[in-house]
């Protein structure tokens, strides 16, 4: 049960430590809009995304304003494009990203993603279009973005679409020029592209989703780092145990919210993200905090990611691992060198 010192605790770290809901992005799948006609799947496109997300951003308003959560953007992917567009007797694709971007501006969300291609073994006719068209889809709309899978851990990597991509590339950002070539912000490449990725700019529905779901992503971009500051100079296992119950309050938060938006909208939940990098699980911040050189640092990082997404226990676990002990120690012995170096 969540008690008032939870409520309050939660009530701070939105105030001072800037904590907040980076995104709730529902997932559409388009896989129903395929047509040979690509004005009719246009039509499709629009219809299914302003009837799917008519009321994401009024829902996500009412959370921020019954709760006291700030939710930064509302966001909406969908199934690659490619997959969607391949199936229209069309050779231009421009027209597909033109309607998802008047459908996100229709229901008022911030970005929209899955002008996407799917690469890593090869690409079909479908997907050559797609990229083809990239350039001009994201200089000629204001919030889709795109992305492109071009190689996996299993499959190797799709030279032919690397090369291909860069000269993408570089032609989004002349194409954007006018605007300091910000359509290259707007597209990601991808090696090892998850399929249920929510997140912008390479967000996409997976074709082995559901129809509908929602995600949450949450960044606290000050809490961890402002929390540092409160145990500078302490033990390492003081440390350790502040950052994975800051974590946890978070992740509380998190899920508080999806699972509103979840309930309100009718649409099952499906994932949960907490970036630990954004809220300051970094190299950078450890050496800014603790005065670790990249080598700490580094340690560091592992040991904390382990407490935070497997608790104490699998710390402990870490910790009486042979190898974990052995490069602790090396840890220890340069660590005492450094700081020898700085103080002397």
């Amino acid at each position: 049960m969540i008690n008032t010192n939870d409520i309050l605790q939660t009530i701070r770290m939105i105030d001072h430590q800037h904590l907040d809901v980076r995104t709730i992005t529902m997932g559409v799948s388009l896989l129903d809009c395929c047509d040979p006609d690509p004005h009719a799947a246009c039509r499709k496109i629009y219809d299914k995304i302003t009837t799917s997300a008519e009321k994401l951003v009024e829902t996500g308003e009412d959370i921020e304003t019954e709760f006291g959560i700030p939710i930064v953007n509302k966001r909406i992917s969908v199934t690659p494009m490619a997959l969607v567009a391949g199936a229209s007797r069309t050779a231009d694709y421009v027209p597909f990203a033109a309607a998802m971007d008047k459908a996100a501006k229709a229901v008022g969300v911030n970005f929209i993603g899955g002008f996407s291609a799917l690469v890593h073994k090869g690409m079909t006719e479908g997907d050559k279009k797609l990229i083809a068209a990239i350039p001009e889809a994201l200089a000629v709309t204001d919030v889709v973005c795109s992305s492109v899978n071009v190689g996996s851990t299993r499959a190797g990597i799709n030279m032919d679409a690397v090369a291909l991509m860069g000269r993408t590339i570089k032609a989004c950002a002349e194409r954007t020029a006018d605007r300091g070539g910000f359509g290259c912000a707007k597209l990601v490449v991808f090696c090892n592209a998850v399929e249920d990725n929510p997140f912008m700019a390479g967000a996409f529905h997976g074709v082995g989703e559901a129809e509908r779901v929602i995600n949450v992503g949450v960044s606290g971009p000050g809490v961890v780092h402002h929390a540092l500051q409160s145990v500078k100079g302490q033990s390492f296992d003081v440390v350790a145990e502040l950052i994975k119950k800051t974590a946890f309050q978070v992740t509380r938060m998190g899920q508080l919210v999806a699972r509103e938006a979840s309930a309100r909208l009718g649409v099952p939940f499906h994932d949960f993200n907490e970036d630990y990098a954004a809220i300051g699980l970094s190299e950078d911040m450890f050496h800014d905090e603790h005065h670790l050189d990249a080598f700490g640092a580094s340690r560091f990082t592992r040991f904390f990611a382990r407490a935070l997404t497997e608790g104490w226990q699998g710390l402990r676990a870490d910790w009486e691992d042979p190898s974990w002990t052995a490069d602790m120690a090396v840890y220890q012995e340069e660590l005492e060198s450094y700081r020898s170096g700085v103080t002397g």
